[in-house]
């Protein structure tokens, strides 16, 4: 058979379980005509050997260029990384988790055959999940642009004291923090950082921005919800120099008298999805919430 069907595959190259979903996933692809791309650095981590057929691509953010879907076997971690594969090309995440909680994920383990038969068969459908536009300004001059899905994030170094940060909101200021440093978080990134940091739980299809602070000494330093259109700015006082990480993924010393604008992106992430699952079930068995007794 032959097809012009193409697929990046991405995966945790370091997790055994997560090389032979990848091989499984590989053949069944393969039989069904499909060309299937492997970026470099997975290639280099796949202790067994690539498998035969497979493609090789740079490890960058036109990885998915020309594929219908990503395929992803891992944890959260690996979806992000996924996500900046599919960056360039919008190209749909289809995701297997293999990690620990794998919130993003659209399938378990277990499933990995009836993933491979969704996509051979196009039986997905597509929900997009805003993301984040990040810009660094030095004065009025741009020295730095990223995108996160999830959240950014500007932290004091480890063993430095705390940052003083002024937060604008639509060019306005809000408040004056001295803190260990601040998140600002997407809808699908508030179940992340901005949850561990004590900021509550978005539904995806909310359209907002979260902003955490983290450990701030100040009376008011709760956790904010602001709209869609707004920019939410971090100016730092000129003598903190913090760490700037967007997914946690991509990092950049801040110095002082910098100013981080954070606004939503106009190119979201597109995730697909076998099932419309509502988001409060996956709340419940991502999290273990105790629901035992609730009647059906």
């Amino acid at each position: 058979m032959t097809s012009n069907r193409r697929a990046l595959l991405v995966l945790n190259t370091r997790a055994k379980p997560a090389r032979e979903a990848a091989a499984g996933v590989v053949v069944d692809l393969q039989a069904a005509g499909f060309i299937v791309l492997l970026a470099k650095d997975d290639a280099s981590g796949w202790q067994e050997g690539v498998p035969a057929g497979v493609e090789i691509v740079q490890a960058n953010e036109q990885a998915a260029d020309g594929c219908e879907v990503v395929v992803v076997l891992g944890g959260d971690g690996t979806i992000l990384r996924a996500a900046e594969r599919a960056r360039n090309s919008s190209v749909p995440i289809l995701s297997v988790n293999l990690g620990h909680v794998g919130f993003l994920a659209e399938a378990e383990s277990e499933d990995v055959h009836a993933v491979t038969d969704a996509i051979v068969d196009r039986r997905w459908h597509v929900e997009e999940r805003m993301a984040l536009d990040i810009r660094v300004f030095d004065a009025s001059k741009e020295v730095m642009r990223t995108w996160a899905l999830n959240e950014v994030s500007l932290e004091k170094a480890a063993g430095a004291r705390m940052i003083d940060v002024l937060v604008v909101v639509d060019g306005r200021p809000l408040s004056r923090w001295g803190c260990d440093g601040v998140v600002a978080a997407s809808p699908t990134g508030s179940t992340a950082y901005a949850f561990s940091a004590g900021g509550p739980v978005m539904w995806p299809e909310v359209e907002a921005m979260l902003l955490v602070p983290l450990s701030a000494h100040a009376l008011f330093a709760r956790p904010l919800v602001v709209g869609p259109s707004s920019v939410i700015s971090f100016e730092l006082a000129e003598w903190s120099e913090c760490l700037l990480a967007a997914d946690s993924r991509r990092t950049y010393d801040i110095k002082g008298s910098n100013r981080v604008e954070v606004r939503r992106n106009p190119v979201p992430v597109r995730l697909a999805r076998l099932a419309d699952t509502p988001f409060t079930d996956r709340l419940v068995a991502k999290f273990a919430l105790p629901v035992d007794g609730w009647r059906v």
